[in-house]
């Protein structure tokens, strides 16, 4: 019988951090089943950006970097997301600053934003 109340208390534990994940990551860039588009951060900036959180509209965070480990955009580079269509928030760091901004990425079209200081 206590192995059955274990195995349900952590099943029950292990759905609600399923649910929380979102919160944390922002969600998934791409959404299984829905046409995608691109985010483009253009860097005119005189600082590397060394982060780019990026979460759907409707997560409680800017969730975490999006940017591949070790990858930084120095300044006059950018870099492109693949997306679901959708409203996205961005929040682009600077070495201590941030550029923060909400979008609209139409599906199958490019969307340019730039972080400047």
């Amino acid at each position: 019988m206590r192995g059955f109340v274990r195995a349900g208390t952590v099943m029950a534990l292990a759905a609600g951090l399923a649910a929380c994940a979102s919160l944390v990551t922002g969600g998934p860039l791409v959404r299984p089943g829905e046409p995608t588009g691109t985010l483009e951060i253009v860097n005119r900036s005189s600082r590397t950006l060394s982060a780019i959180l990026i979460s759907d509209c409707s997560a409680a965070s800017y969730g975490l970097n999006r940017l591949p480990a070790g990858v930084t955009v120095p300044p006059g580079r950018s870099y492109r997301f693949t997306v679901s269509a959708g409203c996205w928030d961005v929040d682009a760091g600077l070495a201590y600053n941030e550029a923060r901004f909400r979008t609209r990425v139409p599906a199958g079209r490019l969307v340019r934003h730039a972080v400047v200081d």
